[in-house]
């Protein structure tokens, strides 16, 4: 019996090696920062891999230091501002370009991929003037408001999972005298939650983790600071303090882990089923 499940287990290393090396590339750094994190001083720069003491004063000294509460609820709002805008706009978009035949819908989907290809940085300098001439700069506004207008990746993202929709829902919902907008709403929308769970949960993680945003609209207010510019700025200022580093390290990123933990199924669901049908 041993040996039969020793050959199972060895066949199953052999058919998942690929994936099993992935992740341990992926988490070999995020053990790293939560054991370095709880390291002294004289431990983080000698090349130990265990803590010896476990140093959990450090996140103590992370609170202390930093203004942590303010960075994450900058974050949450930054993030779940920009995700709210997203979907109020991408939506109906990508619901049109998938279900709503008109003229010229094949050149409205080439623009939304060209938007998508486009570097952020050939735009950045006429448009950070044109936030500095309405005299926003410094607040979140310049990072919030340009998602009102969509953002091409979710609108992509989306219309392919509406694609995979039947078009037969959607005649009888007209057929029982919905419009368009009840068809959305009624139908469209409930038939797919993964795939706009999804499209949030991206753009919920790329707000989250967003620099230079941050760092060219809200650098010089300290009060507007997210979690990804105040991790930043405190490792300029204590760049010597490695082990109180790594715990602010790890606290920014438990609330990303956290989220797609509890929303993996549904994530995972909703990029299984987005481009079934082209």
């Amino acid at each position: 019996m041993n040996t039969v499940h020793t050959k199972r287990a060895l066949a199953y290393v052999g058919e998942h090696a690929l994936l099993i090396a992935l992740a341990l590339i992926f988490l070999i750094p995020v053990v790293f920062v939560v054991l370095t994190s709880f390291m002294g001083g004289h431990q983080t720069l000698t090349g130990a891999l265990w803590p010896h003491p476990f140093e959990w004063s450090n996140y103590i000294t992370a609170f202390r230091t930093a203004p942590l509460g303010r960075w994450f609820a900058n974050s949450l709002l930054y993030s779940g501002a920009s995700t709210l805008l997203m979907l109020v706009s991408s939506v109906p978009m990508a619901y049109v370009l998938a279900k709503v035949r008109f003229r010229w819908s094949g050149v409205l989907f080439f623009a939304v991929i060209i938007a998508m290809l486009l570097p952020p940085q050939v735009t950045q300098v006429p448009v950070y003037v044109m936030w500095a001439q309405l005299r926003v700069v410094g607040t979140f506004w310049p990072l919030i408001l340009p998602h009102l207008f969509g953002n091409a990746f979710s609108i992509f993202l989306l219309r392919q999972f509406f694609l995979s929709i039947p078009n037969e829902y959607l005649d009888a919902a007209r057929m029982d005298g919905n419009g368009e907008w009840g068809v959305l709403t009624r139908v469209v929308v409930p038939m797919a939650k993964p795939g706009i769970a999804a499209a949030s949960i991206f753009m919920f993680f790329q707000c989250w983790n967003d620099y230079y945003g941050p760092l060219l609209y809200t650098s010089e207010n300290p009060d507007r600071w997210t979690i990804a510019y105040g991790l930043a700025s405190f490792h300029g200022a204590h760049s010597t303090d490695w082990g109180v580093i790594m715990a602010v390290t790890a606290l920014a990123t438990l609330p990303v882990v956290l989220v797609f933990f509890f929303a993996q199924r549904t994530f995972v669901e909703g990029i299984t089923l987005t481009g079934v049908k082209g």
